[in-house]
């Protein structure tokens, strides 16, 4: 083989495997913004919900900030796109010029051949050539030598064809990249523009509960108030499950064991309680978002979700308790062996203490408060100790 069909030959090994590996990554940014859409049109839908009932509330805040993040996230995910349309063109540029390259080399060495050729082809000189031979064998050889020559010329031919009918279609390729690039950077224009809309909300939602300081700090020890209560009924539950405990059969204590095994085995991959929604307030001790040096700390997650949203199960159990709390609304309480699940803010509950529950199974109905706001708090214990739901739970 010629050193320049190598080089073709080269060249596109070289393409096919970068189309391939940009072609996965591109493939994966569309996916990933996708999702992103989806997610934004789930926001949407929350913060209409809440701003309809009550303009400048915290569940409006937190609502325009999770749309802020899956905002980034979007933009984020064009510049991916727009950094390989980017590496692309790069890759074509440099495909184009060794191609050029190439395409110079076998056009000379074709000029070459042909002159070499027009020089034998004369009958005369041929024949010279041919019957000079100094034996049988060896004008044979001349003859093959002549015909291999001729084949050459017209491989030669071919190649310069195959080059130039590439360049070409890498060149058409180049210019529907950038045409893709420019879409792009179009939308990403406005996506920032969408972004920087945001924020301004969010900063104009600020100001106005910073002027309602009275009012948020009378809704925050009223929600202390509910979450102590929740606290009291958690512990209590937990204390009486660990005297139940210390009094059960080996039977019993087995299948415990089991049943926290397997909580345990399926730790990261957790269904959701609701099926849309964000965190709105994650788990541990954090700042308030509108009140300078207050300090919250939750021993879950708070989902903010739709209106009339269903709850659901995240693992077989048995309802352990279910109770009303005051500006909280119904909670229930589900224990898994040594683990207790716990969702509070139902304003419907469709299962009874004592009953057996399987995974996803719906257990009641979210509650939205007077802001218009529908948030579930979400807890996981194991024994007395509170986890962070959100290394439980698969990425939603």
């Amino acid at each position: 083989m010629s050193a320049g069909k190598l080089a073709v030959v080269y060249i596109l090994v070289t393409i096919c495997c970068f189309q391939a590996s940009a072609q996965k990554s591109k493939n994966q940014l569309q996916k990933e913004k996708q999702q992103n859409l989806e997610k934004i049109k789930e926001t949407e839908k929350i913060l209409s919900e809440t701003s309809t009932k009550k303009k400048n509330s915290l569940g409006e805040l937190n609502a325009v900030k999770q749309r802020i993040h899956e905002q980034e996230q979007l933009v984020n995910s064009i510049k991916g796109e727009v950094r390989i349309l980017d590496s692309e063109i790069g890759e074509n540029n440099d495909i184009i010029r060794a191609l050029e390259d190439d395409l110079r080399k076998l056009k000379k060495e074709y000029a070459a051949m042909l002159f070499a050729a027009q020089k034998a082809n004369n009958s005369t000189t041929r024949l010279t050539f041919l019957f000079s031979a100094e034996s049988f064998d060896q004008l044979i050889m001349r003859l093959r030598y002549m015909e291999q020559y001729s084949e050459t010329r017209k491989l030669q031919g071919e190649q310069i064809e195959k080059v130039a009918e590439t360049l070409g279609g890498h060149v058409r390729e180049i210019e529907v990249r950038r045409t893709e690039k420019n879409t792009l950077l179009s939308e990403e224009e406005k996506e920032n523009e969408n972004l920087d809309n945001l924020r301004k909300k969010q900063n104009t939602i600020v100001k106005s509960l910073e002027k309602e300081e009275k009012k948020l700090k009378k809704d925050l020890d009223a929600t202390k108030k509910a979450v102590a209560q929740l606290d009291k009924l958690i512990e209590d539950i937990i204390r009486e499950e660990m005297e139940r405990a210390s009094r059960s059969s080996k039977k019993t204590t087995e299948a415990v064991v089991a049943l926290s095994s397997s909580f345990e085995q399926n730790k990261n991959k957790f269904p959701w309680p609701v099926s849309s929604g964000f965190v709105s307030q994650k788990f541990g001790r954090q700042n308030h978002p509108v009140l300078k040096g207050i300090i919250i700390n939750n021993n879950g997650v708070n989902i903010q979700t739709k209106e009339d949203e269903k709850v659901k199960c995240i693992f077989e159990g048995e309802v352990s308790r279910i109770a009303f709390i005051q500006t909280m609304g119904n909670t229930v309480i589900i224990k898994h062996g040594d683990y207790l699940t716990v969702y509070a803010g139902l304003k419907e509950v469709f299962v009874r203490s004592g009953q057996k529950v399987n995974t996803n199974q719906d257990i009641g109905r979210i509650f939205s408060n007077s802001e218009g706001v529908s948030e579930l708090r979400f807890q996981i214990f194991k024994n007395t100790t509170a986890l962070d739901p959100q290394t439980w739970l698969k990425n939603m």
